[in-house]
């Protein structure tokens, strides 16, 4: 058996994924390239985060088809970007996301399913990829159910490390394209999908 750490997420749909990756590509020339989005960083919104086996990944699946079908995402609003200082006190950016019902259902759902499955007892070599992997990250990940689940559900798509500085106009209304299962890599990037359904 092998472990490895994993995100639930929503990708969201093409037009908000290629807005993503455009400010993140600004943010990069600005900031450096500690988180880049593309086609193998995805733009992403975290629903539960975690530990897994990987003979736990098929049940796992099974389990997520039926809650994709029983708590659709419905639709999704972009209300702004926020930039906070994350735990190493670098600042980081994010698109915000309306706190839908239907998207909070779906998140306490996902992470009630979860616990079957995740564990928090991370470690370097859990992450994807062979770069050193930041404190941050496995940070992230070890104290997610406390930090960002249920009551502390913060919806949102990272965007990069730095302050946004080219002008938008809010709200952006977002669809999710997938409920996704992806090995996580450093700075709690999405890498390799694992588990992909539809919407």
């Amino acid at each position: 058996m092998s472990k490895i750490a994993v995100d639930i997420v929503l990708l969201p749909d093409e037009t908000v994924s290629a807005q993503a990756v455009a400010v993140n590509r600004d943010l990069v020339e600005r900031y450096g390239r500690h988180i880049v989005l593309d086609g193998e960083h995805l733009p992403h919104i975290s629903l539960a985060m975690g530990c897994i086996e990987t003979e736990d990944i098929e049940p796992a699946r099974r389990d997520l088809e039926v809650v994709a079908r029983e708590c659709p995402p419905g639709d999704l609003v972009i209300t702004g970007i926020a930039t906070i200082l994350n735990a190493a006190a670098r600042q980081i950016s994010s698109f915000l996301l309306a706190q839908t019902e239907a998207l909070h259902a779906l998140h306490e759902r996902v992470m009630t399913e979860m616990q079957a499955y995740f564990t928090y007892d991370v470690a370097a070599q859990m992450v994807y990829g062979d770069q050193e992997v930041a404190e941050t990250t496995l940070g992230w990940i070890c104290t997610y159910p406390e930090k960002a689940a249920f009551r502390a559900f913060y919806p949102h798509i990272t965007l990069g490390y730095g302050s946004v500085s080219s002008p938008m106009i809010f709200p952006i209304p977002c669809k999710a394209s997938r409920l996704a299962l992806c090995h996580l890599g450093n700075h709690c990037t999405c890498r390799k999908v694992l588990v992909s359904i539809d919407y």
